[in-house]
This record gives structure tokens, C-alpha cells and sequence, in this order.
């Protein structure tokens, strides 16, 4: 059996964070949680997480920049961008990133946890 997945969730809604690292832990992966994409980079989690979990709208540097910036270094996880925006343009930005799944708000877990099935299926 394969040890438990590291999935780092970034979503400055408190309530809605705390939700997403209690699903991916009822599965049994290990979650861990970061309030901004900022948080997320200092904690030094970008080359420890198996997946990562972001919300477009952040504080600071937004969940698709962050994207692109780990995927420029070639150091970062697979993705998923989680949004409630509607924006085709910015929707588009997402799915250009490189994000495995770009899941709308609100999303079921079961879509949730097929894209984590996918993210973590080479691992």
C-alpha cells in the first residue's frame, strides 16, 4: 500500500479550507492548510506536496500565478485551481496554467476527489 499523499490546500476562506483538508484526510491523505499562496511558498511545502489544492482569488499572488510559477521552476505538484469566478478569460488563464482540473464553486467532493485520483496516480 502506498504511504499517505501529501495534498497542500491554499484558500484564504478559513471554513472552506479547513472542509477540503477534512476531505482529503477522510480518504486518508495527510492535508495541510495555507491561508495565502505567500504562506504556502515560505512554508517550503512546494517540493514536500504530492498535490496541490488552490483557490483562484487569494491575498497577494493568485492561486493561477502561483501555478504558472511552479510549473516555470518545474519543481511544483499537480495542481487543482477552485473558483467560484465565472470570468471566461480568467477561467481560461486557469485551465492554461497547467492546472490538472479546474473545479467551479460549488463543486461536489467526488469531483474534487477525481482530480486528486488523477494528480496522484503516477506518484
Amino acid at each position: 500500500m502506498a504511504s499517505p499523499a501529501r495534498i497542500a490546500i491554499i484558500d484564504d476562506d478559513t471554513s472552506l479550507r479547513e472542509a477540503l483538508i477534512a476531505l482529503v484526510r477522510s480518504v486518508g491523505h495527510v492535508g495541510t492548510g495555507h491561508g495565502s499562496a505567500e504562506d504556502f511558498l515560505e512554508s517550503g511545502e512546494a517540493g514536500a506536496a504530492d498535490c496541490l489544492i488552490t483557490d483562484i482569488r487569494l491575498p497577494g499572488l493568485s492561486g493561477v500565478d502561483l501555478a504558472l510559477q511552479l510549473r516555470a521552476a518545474s519543481t511544483g505538484p499537480p495542481v487543482v485551481i477552485i473558483t467560484a469566478r465565472t470570468e471566461t478569460a480568467l477561467l481560461a488563464r486557469a485551465a492554461q496554467s497547467g492546472a490538472l482540473c479546474v473545479l467551479r464553486k460549488p463543486f461536489a467532493a467526488d469531483d474534487l476527489l477525481d482530480c486528486l485520483e488523477r494528480a496522484l496516480a503516477d506518484r
